[in-house]
């Protein structure tokens, strides 16, 4: 969840009110102010810039359109975000992005742990090894890392179960861990 400062909030809470009245100036800086943001959100979760601005011009029409259902006890760019994460989701499952149920008996008991810490030094090259990652463990580990969602919120999110979503996030992270040793990042 986006954390605010107390300045933050007044501002935000006043563009918000202001673009409920319909000023359109309003509109603009609150584009302006969280779009470059839900970017970033959205193409970590897509991984193609076609689609991720596709979708930041569907999530922004949508919020300013019910901009009257905002809910002051958030912050737009929560709110926001909230919005480009379900569109995020939504159209990689029209891509046929299928989440594929597992049986939580077959994962192997002796997978590999990776300290994501002693990669912390390399977040360039993690973020280049996610986004090789094929489509679910990219979108599982993105939730899970940079948007911080628990296991739970993401399981609820994709419409899977928990111990899938903690399987698939093993997996995903176990796959990074061989793409990095793979292009050199770590022995």
């Amino acid at each position: 969840m986006i954390t605010a400062t107390p300045e933050y909030i007044p501002e935000q809470q006043h563009l918000v009110r202001k673009c409920i009245s319909g000023e359109p100036a309003a509109f603009r800086e609150l584009y302006q102010q969280h779009v470059k943001a839900m970017y970033n959100t959205a193409y970590r979760l897509l991984n193609s810039h076609a689609d991720t601005e596709d979708i930041l011009q569907d999530a922004f029409t949508d919020a300013f359109r019910n901009i009257q259902r905002f809910n002051f006890n958030f912050t737009f760019g929560s709110w926001m975000k909230k919005i480009v994460i379900n569109k995020s989701i939504s159209h990689l499952r029209k891509k046929k992005a299928v989440i594929v149920s597992i049986d939580e008996k077959k994962e192997p008991a002796d997978t590999p742990e990776t300290d994501e810490a002693t990669h912390a030094y390399r977040v360039e090259a993690v973020r280049k090894g996610i986004s090789a990652l094929p489509d679910t463990y990219r979108t599982i580990l993105n939730l899970y890392l940079y948007e911080d969602y628990s296991q739970e919120e993401i399981a609820g999110l994709l419409g899977i179960s928990h111990g899938n979503v903690r399987v698939q996030y093993m997996r995903g992270k176990q796959k990074l861990h061989e793409i990095l040793k793979n292009d050199g990042v770590y022995g």
